[in-house]
């Protein structure tokens, strides 16, 4: 089949009926709810990319394999040169997307991708499972297939393990085996834009204890698959907003949901993982399955950071403020942080290593520093918005009133900027603005960035464990050697 268009993707989506519940109600028809309706369309609008001459030979490549043209997502980098291929479908979906929506189809195909390629780790464990995920992988690549994962348990009672909840099925368990598949039961989240995708893949993240056997699980299914339900959070927006008022919640609304199986049963050729704690604990870190896709996520996130600062920096040009030293502080610290991921990317691809699997692979503390540095940067980008913008940005009128013709002398009046400047022009810059750093839909976005990869200071301390068993601190050993004289003299 090859890359698929924009119209295949929503073809294949109306064909399917998942189980997925708002706002109290089961949805009857997803394409044609509201809420989801133009999140659908711009996701067709990455899958038509592929076919824009501007784009194709950029972001896709023809598939030895197959001789089929497939999305560089499913390209296992060997060089440099192939992570560069690969940025470069990351970046068009990005910047498409202005960085707001995460879980773009890209992103998990890299993590089966990593699998695909690392399945001698699987090998090591079960024959059978490294074969699931080397025709699963395929399977993927070949139907341009749209992804959704769930790897979190919900937050219950985090003090007690898996086994040791009051419920035992309250995180996704196995339940017992059958001719036809493994049946599983419980919930997992954070499964983000899980209505309008074609499959889900579960996967295991550290941290599996002895008694969470049944609760180590890896395996993938069509998100329409019978006892699979879909809870979705409140949504940000209902669907019904003018683009000229909410120019993002309109239009990016990243539905996140909470995955409940009821006795789902997962055939054996959908198995990757099942009853084993050491794989399940190193999955994880030993198949790339979190470090490649560090780098889609890294690319992302420079690009939400850029749009964050652009639309803070338009927002002071709009009303003049920029001249003010305050004002240039703030905004020069963020084009300063900015500037720094962008460094940082470059030094992961530019300092990759090769496996001795022969994979490229970006370097590991380059993505980890733009991984701690981000759930600090976006937050920070965000307040100096709100800093700037002040009361203005709680002020704007809407686009009905722009179209009351009692109104409109009033409006074009009080609501212009800086000499040049329009009140269409002002009050459109806010709004997009507002959206950014006000509305629910911008404090999901806040909120997901900070937590975007777990717990930011957990994160960190790991990191910190890791860069002190690598370190060598030769320089502290070197500036000793000059003392080491003294210290004789000092112990005689």
């Amino acid at each position: 089949m090859g890359i698929r268009t924009g119209a295949q993707y929503i073809e294949e989506l109306k064909a399917r009926k998942p189980e997925v519940w708002l706002s109290g109600k089961k949805v009857a028809n997803v394409f044609e709810e509201p809420v989801f309706k133009q999140p659908i369309l711009e996701i067709a609008r990455l899958y038509d990319m592929q076919h824009d001459s501007e784009y194709k030979d950029k972001i896709t490549h023809v598939c030895e394999e197959t001789g089929e043209r497939v999305n560089n997502a499913f390209l296992v980098p060997k060089s440099y040169e192939d992570l560069i291929k690969r940025r470069a479908v990351f970046e068009a979906f990005a910047k498409a997307t202005f960085g707001l929506m995460g879980r773009t189809p890209d992103f998990l195909n890299v993590v089966v991708t990593s699998m695909y390629h690392n399945s001698w780790f699987f090998e090591k464990y079960n024959t059978k499972w490294a074969e699931n995920v080397r025709n699963y992988y395929k399977y993927l690549r070949d139907h341009d297939l749209f992804l959704t994962h769930a790897i979190i348990n919900p937050q219950n009672d985090r003090s007690k393990n898996s086994h040791e909840q009051k419920d035992m099925y309250t995180h996704l368990g196995a339940v017992k085996e059958t001719p036809d598949g493994l049946v599983v039961r419980g919930a997992k989240m954070l499964a983000t834009l899980a209505p309008i995708t074609d499959e889900v893949i579960i996967y295991s993240f550290p941290g599996f204890a002895p008694g969470d056997e049944k609760y180590a699980l890896a395996f993938a299914l069509p998100i329409g698959t019978p006892g699979l339900r879909i809870i979705c959070r409140e949504p940000m927006q209902d669907g019904t907003r003018s683009f000229f008022d909410h120019p993002l919640a309109s239009r990016f609304e990243e539905m996140d949901a909470l995955l409940v199986f009821d006795d789902v049963v997962v055939p054996w050729d959908r198995v990757f993982l099942y009853n084993n704690i050491e794989a399940a604990n190193k999955l994880y870190p030993m198949t790339g399955a979190g470090q490649q896709p560090a780098h889609q996520s890294g690319v992302r996130g420079l690009v939400k950071l850029q749009f964050a600062t652009e639309v803070a920096m338009k927002v002071a040009d709009t009303i003049g403020v920029d001249g003010y030293l305050n004002v240039q502080n703030d905004l020069g610290e963020l084009i300063q942080s900015l500037e720094s991921i962008r460094a940082l990317l470059k030094v992961a691809e530019y300092e990759h290593t090769i496996t001795e699997h022969g994979e490229a692979m970006p370097d590991y503390v380059a993505l980890e520093t733009i991984r701690g540095l981000l759930p600090k940067m976006y937050p920070r980008a965000i307040e100096v918005m709100q800093i700037v913008g002040a009361g203005g940005l709680l002020m704007s009128p809407t686009g009905a009133d722009f179209n009351n013709g009692e109104l409109r002398e009033s409006i074009d009046n009080y609501y212009v900027g800086r000499e040049g400047i329009s009140s269409l022009e002002r009050v459109s810059i806010f709004k997009l603005a507002w959206d950014l750093c006000g509305e629910a839909f911008g404090q999901r976005l806040l909120q997901y960035e900070r937590y975007y990869t777990g717990d930011p200071i957990r994160k960190r301390a790991i990191f910190f464990n890791m860069y002190k068993r690598q370190a060598s601190l030769d320089m502290v050993t070197e500036a000793l050697k000059a003392v080491e004289l003294d210290k004789e003299m000092l112990m005689n």
